[in-house]
């Protein structure tokens, strides 16, 4: 006859184990159930970045919106998508990722040390930098694209790394 301590510990374990693997989907799994970055999905998806974002990591994911590809130039998006070398492709959507976790609240304290300012670098190795603009954190490229954080901090607790929405497209040089 087991003890109720042992039943307890038992049944907490089981309950911990279950609510940890419920929480472990991945980063494009949690932004595909958002249902606003179908256009963002579909290019991770056909250039196979969907794969070391969900092997490696963690990641921080500046997501463009659906609205933010529409604004982008539906033909050059087109022919990034159809075309069958995805290396331009890929250089666009790896200028969004950065290793690490950045919470909005990591974001904002890197700001406060760098006087207003704060320097990332993609997994492209681009850097972004990173300051407020009113209650709004803006991240601008090298070459002067800006996008703000509309939504900020989603998927925070799946520990495959974080998602913030974005408003545009960040566009690298080469293209």
């Amino acid at each position: 006859m087991k003890s109720p301590f042992i039943t307890y510990i038992t049944v907490i374990c089981f309950l911990t184990i279950f609510s940890l693997s419920a929480q472990t989907s991945s980063l494009v799994q949690t932004t595909e159930a958002s249902g606003k970055h179908s256009m963002l999905i579909a290019a991770v998806k056909a250039t196979d970045i969907d794969a070391i974002l969900e092997h490696s990591g963690p990641f921080t994911v500046f997501a463009p919106s659906d609205a933010a590809f529409k604004r982008f130039s539906p033909a050059k998006l087109e022919r990034l998508m159809n075309s069958n070398d995805k290396s331009k492709l890929k250089s666009l959507l790896s200028y969004h990722i950065v290793a690490g976790t950045l919470t909005a609240s990591r974001i904002l304290k890197a700001m406060c040390r760098g006087n207003g300012k704060a320097s990332f670098t993609t997994i492209q190795g681009k850097k972004l930098e990173a300051h407020m603009d009113g209650y709004d954190i803006v991240l601008t490229d090298p070459l002067g694209n800006t996008a703000r954080i509309t939504h900020a901090d989603l998927n925070r607790s799946n520990g495959a790394g974080i998602v913030h929405e974005i408003d545009s497209v960040i566009v690298p040089s080469q293209m």
